[in-house]
């Protein structure tokens, strides 16, 4: 069969480590895809660390790429593969980690609302269910999200729609204020020469309360100035006491640095065991090799030679890498109880 008759997602399934990861890959991408003012970065990072314990073997962009492309015949696949081969644990834990992940912000997208319904329905999960595991994670119920074919979202959402039905009030608004105008003039011209005698009152009270202010800010500033006097002196109090201690600190690592290279020099002096050399050749080193270098060569041979490297090769071969592996680690082990 042509590869070129497999769909992107298929073709991750194929090249993966761990198909039912991939999957669940795919379903949590769908959701991150759908979150509200958030980056691509964002969505990226946010994936990886829901997914750090996946053993998929690919990188995140094609996923997010097929997310992206709304490919629901990829979203189907996906749940189909966790469900045939994981069960309704499974189920759950991904409609788990679908809620955490489109509820980081503590808002639910119209898009998520959808989403997470559609999901529990792919992986055979009761709406019940789903509504229960929705409320212990946010302590909020799954509201029934709002219907877009109705007039009353449009009216919500739509900046137009509600500038209409402004202009229509506003309209029989004006028929009426032009009816009251002349009673509103006379009401408005015996309000404003009570507003005028009550201004001249409240501007005798601010200048009042501004001195009151000004006393009580001179006051706040004397005592943050003497606060501050006081919290400069413990300071310095501080860098004093603290160079001491990094004084004091710097003559006993010198000290211990002194006696650990004069401890080295009187090992590299006495010949080592037969078997201290067998196990600094496992690691690649020579006799006289430091702690810090035995640590070193371990690392790097660990590195080379970890049977993990070798997962995809033969059994025999992983066997091997096994056996490499274990004498350098008993080497390691001996020379750091020995140094």
């Amino acid at each position: 069969m042509s590869i070129a008759r497999f769909s992107p997602f298929e073709l991750l399934l194929l090249k993966s480590r761990s198909q039912v990861d991939t999957a669940t890959l795919l379903l949590l991408a769908w959701v991150l895809v759908h979150r509200q003012h958030v980056s691509e970065g964002q969505r990226r990072r946010r994936l990886a660390q829901v997914t750090a314990q996946f053993r998929h073997g690919h990188e995140l962009g094609p996923v997010m790429s097929i997310a992206r492309s709304q490919d629901l015949q990829a979203i189907q696949l996906a749940a189909e593969v966790v469900r045939k081969e994981c069960g309704t644990e499974r189920s759950l834990s991904v409609i788990h980690q679908a809620i955490t992940v489109a509820t980081d912000d503590g808002e639910l997208s119209l898009a998520n609302h959808y989403i997470l319904r559609f999901l529990a329905d792919l992986l055979s999960i009761a709406p019940m269910t789903l509504n229960t595991l929705f409320k212990e994670l946010t302590g909020t119920p799954l509201a029934t999200p709002e219907d877009p074919s109705r007039d009353a979202y449009w009216q919500a959402h739509d900046p137009d729609y509600h500038a209409r039905k402004a202009r229509e009030a506003e309209a029989a608004e004006q028929y009426h204020q032009q009816a009251n105008a002349r009673a509103e003039q006379q009401q408005q011209q015996k309000e404003r020469r009570h507003q005028q005698k009550q201004q001249k009152q409240q501007e005798k009270q601010q200048r009042q309360e501004q001195a009151r202010q000004a006393r009580e800010q001179e006051q706040q500033r004397q005592r943050e100035q003497t606060r501050q006097q006081e919290q400069e002196r413990q300071r310095q109090q501080q860098q004093r006491e603290q160079a001491e201690r990094e004084r004091r600190r710097s003559r006993q690592q010198d000290s211990r640095h002194q006696h650990r290279q004069q401890e080295h020099r009187q090992q590299r002096a006495s010949p080592p065991p037969d078997r201290t050399t067998r196990a600094l050749s496992v690691l690649g080193l020579t006799p006289g090799a430091t702690r810090v270098e035995v640590r070193h060569a371990y690392r790097r041979m660990a590195q080379l030679h970890h049977p993990d490297r070798f997962y995809s090769e033969s059994e025999q071969q992983v066997a091997l890498a096994s056996a490499r592996f274990q004498r350098i680690k008993n080497a390691y082990d001996y020379l750091m109880q020995t140094y």
